[in-house]
């Protein structure tokens, strides 16, 4: 059984790890740290950390490094994250308020996070499937060709050109929007499909086929996974740090930009009851194993919108890249609903 010292040893393993890179000897641990024992008593709590899995040996006779068990028990053990600076949290809100709109939001937020953590910063658009509808609007643009706009509670607003089928007048146009907005606004999106059933239903003949594919439409726009992606900054760190991944980081680039597996692994994470979930090691998906991702989930409309996160190699500095992951999602929350309002 680990006792607390040992695993007072574990962190600053770890700690002394992603610092240097170096495997960790007992010898160093009571010359950086102030356990006021001898470097003896310092490697029988490494044989009880070892035997517990929690460290390993990459070499006879080297130090030790932390296993992703190891790395998984540190970082269930923090008991607070290394809190950013005044300063870093005026940049965050200096950076964030120029934005000009929810794309731009998004980009600035990834490359913000990328910055302040030297990883490879990713952050979820508003997921369509977390919304309330805002609002919906029918412009007519021509005489058989429509725009249809749908704004979203969490400032995304999709746009559509929509074939009507058949001619039809400006304020034709505008009713269906408004009978379209009526039937959604304020409801969330997994409730859309019913609602615009009774749209269809209630179509006088004149403008049936034009509110038929508008209804299609729009069921594709407010549809779960319909516009599920990432914005991604800051590729070019995991090839600088290419030693932690041991020729994996084609497997990681490849990963990052089919954007179907960090999709998933987001997805996973939102059942996390936690303000920020980590994924370590063995725990991401198959080809990222030498890898692990911290998220923090953003809100909008007062409800969870999506996540922003870092990906690295597993011997990264937990304690200030969740602490950079918090400031940025509860920022991008606090935009997002001053938008909103």
């Amino acid at each position: 059984m680990v006792t607390d010292r040992g695993l007072e040893v574990l962190r600053a393993i770890v700690q002394d790890y992603v610092a240097s890179s170096e495997p960790v000897g007992s010898k160093s641990i009571v010359e950086r740290h102030s356990f006021g024992v001898s470097a003896a008593t310092i490697r029988g709590d490494m044989a009880q950390l070892e035997e517990a899995e929690l460290i390993v040996a990459p070499h006879t006779s080297s130090g030790r490094i932390p296993t992703d068990k190891g790395y998984r028990v540190f970082v269930d053990r923090l008991q607070g994250m290394q809190p950013l600076s005044p300063a870093q949290r005026q940049a965050i809100a200096r950076f964030l308020d120029e934005a000009a709109d929810l794309d731009d939001v998004m980009a600035r937020s990834v490359r913000l996070l990328s910055q302040l953590t030297n990883q490879v910063a990713l952050a979820q658009y508003p997921s369509v499937a977390k919304a309330r509808v805002r609002r919906v609007e029918v412009v007519q643009v021509a005489e058989a060709r429509l725009l249809l706009v749908v704004i979203l509670d969490s400032g995304r607003v999709e746009q559509r050109m929509v074939d009507a089928g058949q001619q039809i007048a400006a304020e034709a146009a505008q009713a269906i929007g408004r009978a379209l907005d009526v039937a959604v606004a304020g409801k969330p999106t997994t409730d859309a499909e019913e609602a615009l059933g009774t749209v269809v239903d209630a179509a006088s003949p004149a403008v049936a086929t034009a509110t038929a594919r508008l209804v299609v439409v729009l069921g594709d726009v407010l549809a779960p996974t319909a516009g599920d992606r990432l914005v991604i900054a800051g590729a070019s760190h995991l090839v600088r740090g290419g030693a932690d991944l041991s020729g994996s980081v084609t497997m990681v680039l490849e990963a990052i930009e089919e954007q179907v597996t960090l999709l998933r692994l987001f997805g996973e994470m939102d059942a996390e009851a936690t303000a920020v979930a980590t994924r370590i090691g063995r725990e991401m998906a198959d080809g990222l194993e030498q890898t692990s991702i911290v998220t923090g989930a953003y809100g909008a409309g007062g409800h969870e919108a999506g996540r922003v996160g870092v990906l690295g190699p597993t011997r990264m500095d937990y304690a200030s890249n969740m602490a950079a992951v918090r400031a940025v999602a509860r920022y991008l929350t606090r935009l997002l609903d001053d938008e909103e309002r």
